[in-house]
């Protein structure tokens, strides 16, 4: 895992290394252990190293044997031993055993099409100077981030945002529109992100860029082809791509550990890796003073049942708000939840240990129906087969039992399911919870309003529905529209890659396989979620793997304090400097009148429930975004290139003495 970064331009001007110094410098913490640079006369490359593989000979950016082509890398290709068999048959030979060079010779061997190739996390950069362009990554779920930018024919690119504002020659400000989409989905959506002007590349696909021109394709295509029946092997089927996903992820030339929320899926992915790993499997978790976010006492059994050495990062009053300022500089975007902050103290606590690989159960959800939106929308069908019936409304009640009464509101809880969308929208699954966040609106200011004028996020996102969409089984529509406006963009990015790459600490997901994807796109629905039991396979498989209590508990969703943590005795000073109204209205994102209700609601303790914690997290956090980012920046000082470990001039390489 690492740091990517670079610029590309249309005229033979050159890239400066001072600013490709700087562009790497402000990503540093992606790659604690090194870093390097090439130049040409159109294209530079920075990048900051996380060595997990080959940690003698994986230094970047790497060019195969004549220089003509060179790569920036950030992820992990897991089946790289396999490639590099493949390649040196075909006549490759390789300097490195990393998997980084792997690109660099598929790339001349395969063209794009290596990417059909590839097991694993990725963004890389590849620049071919046979044709002087510039082929950017991503791969098929969007667990590696990749943003780029464009000025006067120009391309930037970067790990984070953060690196293409380093470079000097672009300006941060904000989009409206991404922003606006942050306030439906929980993130912008890709392309978009909350700087105008600055896109992510999509999960799935590639951009090529060209005589000053970048052109982006789809390489990955998420389907749901659906089985009339679940195939008789189906759980030999699924224990060997379990074993093998996390096999694969075990690869590495340091240990691995493994995050242990107490949950069926982080309980099966470590309970694998305790079998294969060569050193005492290291598990880590979060622990919480309020008991309504505690699964202490799971994580404790799990550990014993799978022989781990266990290391706890208690939350209590006080943590979130201390180190929220720090969780939004590296999430690069305002958030609707507090749950990154527990994340960002997990993987220090993690970086402290020593451990800098980490496996984790994100995916498992998306792939196996486990959130409990995929019941709600079972039951919210089968209500609205007879609307009058008030006895199947009850099946509310079985939904999210770790809410409490004064969060479900009765009859009221009920109605809301049952008109927030008809049954022939596409975005039926959804519609509860993008009505939830769309009362953030409600606080918009003038400029937020006018910035958004006929901007609907909602039927945009209709619009590039796939062909397919319709013909699949709601529940299915449910997992393509999860994976793609939240695991990826939120989960995986604000909660995952940002968080534990802010201390140097990768993580791997065993079930973000796109094998294991694609066996379990194509199971009946029924396989998944049999009445309101989620998990229906995988939970009849892990008798194998994880203690029967595990198997047998009620999903509970991660979750963290989120708007008490920022008033009462504890809470820092800023709080109020940021919530006042003379900042409320200098930001102009939101209506000072309308926020200055709402925070005393919430000095008061009466805004328990999720709207209005979700409405002012996103205020309070945008408020710190803009000051971070827009108002007083941090300054950056360039890395030192004295002490690169590598430096590319065209074909030619120097390994600078220390």
């Amino acid at each position: 895992m690492c740091g990517i970064a670079g610029i590309a331009r249309r005229d033979p001007d050159g890239v400066e290394l001072d600013t490709l110094a700087r562009m790497a410098a402000a990503i540093r913490h992606r790659g604690p252990d090194g870093y390097g640079f090439y130049t040409s006369p159109r294209v530079g490359f920075g990048h900051v190293r996380l060595s997990i593989i080959d940690l003698a000979g994986g230094a970047q950016p790497l060019t195969n044997e004549d220089g003509q082509v060179v790569v920036t890398f950030n992820g992990e290709i897991y089946n790289y031993r396999e490639l590099m068999r493949e390649l040196e048959a075909l006549g490759h030979r390789f300097r490195t055993v990393s998997d980084t060079e792997v690109l660099v010779h598929g790339w001349e061997q395969w063209g794009p099409a290596l990417l059909d190739r590839l097991i694993g996390q990725f963004a890389f950069a590849i620049h071919d100077r046979r044709n002087e362009s510039v082929f950017l990554a991503r791969d098929r779920f969007g667990v590696r981030p990749l943003f780029y930018a464009q000025r006067d024919q120009s391309l930037y690119f970067g790990s984070e945002i953060k690196a293409l504002f380093a470079s000097g020659e672009l300006e941060p400000a904000p989009d409206p529109l991404g922003l606006d989409e942050v306030f439906t989905f929980w993130a912008a959506r890709p392309p978009r992100t909350p700087f105008a002007g600055v896109s992510q590349l999509e999960p799935g696909c590639w951009g090529l860029w060209q005589d000053g021109t970048l052109e982006v394709r789809r390489w990955y295509h998420l389907s749901y082809p659906e089985r009339q029946a679940e195939p008789r092997d189906a759980l030999e089927q699924l224990d060997a791509l379990m074993k093998s996903s996390v096999d694969l992820r075990m690869r590495a030339d340091v240990p691995v550990g493994g995050y242990l929320s107490g949950g069926l899926d982080s309980s099966i992915t470590c309970g694998l890796a305790a079998t294969r790993s060569p050193y005492p499997l290291r598990t880590f978790s979060v622990t919480f003073a309020d008991p309504r976010f505690d699964e202490s006492r799971f994580q404790v059994e799990v550990a014993r049942a799978i022989g781990s050495t266990h290391a706890v990062q208690p939350i209590g009053v006080g943590e979130i708000a201390a180190a929220f300022p720090d969780v939004i500089w590296h999430a690069e975007t305002p958030l609707l939840r507090t749950a990154p902050v527990p994340m960002f103290l997990l993987a220090k606590l993690t970086r402290e240990r020593g451990i800098t690989v980490v496996l984790t159960g994100e995916g498992s959800d998306e792939l196996f129906l486990g959130y409990d939106l995929f019941k709600e929308v079972a039951v919210r069908r089968f209500c609205l087969r007879q609307p009058e019936s008030q006895r199947r409304e009850r099946l509310f009640d079985r939904l999210y039992p770790y809410l409490g009464e004064h969060q479900r509101l009765g009859d009221f809880w009920r109605r809301f399911f049952l008109t927030a969308s008809g049954p022939d929208d596409p975005l039926f699954s959804h519609a509860p919870r993008f009505q939830l966040t769309a009362h953030i609106k409600q606080f918009y200011g003038a400029a937020m309003r006018e910035g958004t004028a006929g901007h609907d996020a909602l039927a945009e996102l209709r619009a590039t529905l796939p062909a397919a969409f319709a013909t699949w089984a709601p529940e299915h529509q449910a997992a393509y529209l999860e994976m793609t406006t939240l695991l990826s963009p939120y989960l995986l990015s604000s909660q995952g890659d940002r968080m534990g790459m802010a201390f140097g600490v990768e993580g791997r997901f065993p079930f973000l396989d796109h094998r294991l994807y694609e066996f379990a796109a194509r199971l009946p629905v029924r396989s998944k979620l049999r009445g309101l039991a989620e998990k229906h396979i995988l939970r009849r498989w892990a008798t194998r793997v994880v203690p029967p209590t595990v198997i047998a508990r009620h999903k509970q969703p991660y979750r963290a304090p989120d708007a008490a943590s920022f008033f009462g005795r504890t809470a820092p000073a800023w709080v109020d400097d940021l919530l006042a109204p003379a900042a409320i209205e200098q930001a102009g994102y939101f209506a000072p009148t309308a926020v200055s209700g709402l925070v005393r609601r919430c000095r008061a303790g009466q805004t328990a429930g999720v709207r209005e914690n979700q409405t002012l997290l996103a205020i309070l956090s945008t408020q710190m975004w803009h000051q971070a980012f827009l108002e007083a920046r941090r300054p950056v000082t360039p890395l030192a290139l004295d002490t690169a470990d590598v430096l590319l001039e065209g074909a030619a390489a120097t390994v600078p003495s220390v």
